[in-house]
């Protein structure tokens, strides 16, 4: 467990309340208690091992922090990898469905959470913590319509119109549409053990790396970056002239990378060729990156709370 603060409390904080947020993905579960200003006041990083390992280890830094600081933390909420089933009114809500990650399959997570700190426990996917992050506080604040697209060892899309998440009682499994095959990419095998020509199996980090190596180490003139700068271009086709967002935010690892996003925007343009009469202004308005990084996941989770 690598801690990421430490917790200190004095009589000046009597008043004070903590929330509670996991953003559960799939090589690590981030804890973080927040302050009432969204302050991150303590945190940990669990790495994702067998579930009763990695539950139980986010249960005990939880006990540990609170029960140190005599503070009370009102809320707790997670933002989990998925499948998940997230209709709150089903017997099941909260339970990892069929996943490719071995031993996580049907396994319970808020259920075993609330046994084991006490409290109830609210749960959704983690795009959907981290658009709530955004959109409270970060990159969407001033948006009634926004999406998260992450972007890393899968790839995933929270969207929020109306006054709610898209998709309810379930969840957009939006790296799963079919894209169209970048010119001369005809020959890769998708990683994606379902579909052979879907964003995730086609343009996750998993898919990046496998064709050109650790993204980190590519000069940022490197033509991967053509090839998945046209497949989040897309995405993001198909999100605005779907739901006519206002803005699309891209997050988790490869967004990250110098001049991607850049890119994306100007790809995304020349896609919709002409229709809806977009401009570059229009298209730097409308895909953003993360405010928050990193760290939206497990923002987002404790806002959930």
């Amino acid at each position: 467990m690598d801690r990421i603060n430490g917790l200190k409390c004095d009589q000046g904080d009597r008043d004070l309340t903590l929330h509670a947020g996991i953003d559960a993905g799939g090589t690590s579960f981030k804890c973080g208690l927040f302050d009432d200003a969204w302050k991150q006041v303590s945190g940990c990083r669990v790495p994702v091992t067998t579930p009763d390992e990695t539950i139980q280890a986010c249960i005990d830094f939880f006990k540990t922090e609170i029960g140190s600081s005599k503070l009370p933390a009102t809320s707790f909420g997670v933002a989990s990898f998925g499948p998940l089933e997230v209709d709150s009114a089903s017997p099941r809500y909260g339970t990892i469905l069929a996943t490719p990650k071995p031993g996580w399959s049907d396994i319970p997570l808020r259920h075993r959470l609330e046994d084991g700190l006490g409290q109830p426990v609210v749960i959704d996917t983690d795009v959907n913590g981290a658009l709530l992050a955004e959109l409270s506080l970060g990159a969407a604040i001033d948006c009634q319509s926004a999406a998260y697209v992450t972007v890393g060892t899968g790839i995933g899309a929270g969207i929020f119109s109306n006054g709610d998440f898209i998709g309810r009682p379930s969840h957009p499994e939006f790296g799963h549409i079919p894209v169209r095959r970048f010119a001369g990419d005809e020959n890769f095998v998708s990683v994606c053990p379902f579909h052979n020509d879907c964003l995730e199996g086609l343009a996750s980090a998993k898919a990046f790396e496998a064709r050109f190596g650790l993204a980190t180490e590519l000069p940022p003139n490197h033509s991967g970056w053509m090839l998945e700068a046209d497949y989040l271009a897309q995405a993001c086709q198909t999100l605005y002239l779907t739901f006519r967002l206002e803005r699309i935010i891209l997050g988790g690892g490869l967004p990250q990378a110098d001049a991607l996003i850049s890119s994306v925007r100007a790809v995304f343009l020349d896609q919709l060729g002409g229709y809806a009469g977009l401009n570059s202004d229009d298209a730097d308005a409308l895909i953003r990156p993360s405010h928050f990084g990193d760290e939206a996941g497990v923002m987002g989770a404790a806002l959930l709370g």
